[in-house]
C-alpha cells in the first residue's frame, strides 16, 4: 500500500511532467506564429502579394503540416509554397489588369 508521501510525490512528477510539456508546446506554436509572420513579411514587402491572400495562404500550410508527422519541419516550405503561389497570383493579376488597361486606352 501506498503512503500518502509516495502519492504526492507521483503526483507532483505528473504535474512537472505536464507543466514541462505545456511550456514546450507554447514555445513551439510561438515559434511557427514567428515564422509565419516572417514569411508573410518577406512576400508583403517583396512581392507586394495582399494581406488577406497571405493570411489564407500561411493557416493553409499549417493545417497541411499537422498532418504530417513533424509538422515544424514540413511548415518552413510549405508556407514559403504558399506564399509564393499568391506572390505568382498577385503578378499575373497585376499584368492582366495592365493589358486591359493598355487596350481600354489605345482607341
Amino acid at each position: 500500500m501506498k503512503t500518502n508521501n509516495e502519492r504526492n510525490t507521483k503526483n507532483l512528477s505528473a504535474h512537472n511532467f505536464a507543466a514541462a510539456c505545456l511550456t514546450s508546446c507554447r514555445k513551439l506554436l510561438a515559434q511557427l506564429e514567428k515564422t509565419k509572420t516572417a514569411i508573410a513579411a518577406e512576400f508583403r514587402e517583396a512581392f507586394g502579394a495582399p494581406e488577406q491572400l497571405l493570411h489564407l495562404a500561411l493557416n493553409e500550410a499549417e493545417a497541411l503540416a499537422w498532418q504530417t508527422e513533424y509538422p515544424f519541419l514540413v511548415f518552413p516550405a510549405l508556407a514559403t509554397e504558399k506564399a509564393q503561389a499568391v506572390a505568382n497570383w498577385q503578378a499575373r493579376q497585376r499584368s492582366i489588369r495592365g493589358e486591359h488597361f493598355a487596350y481600354a486606352f489605345a482607341a
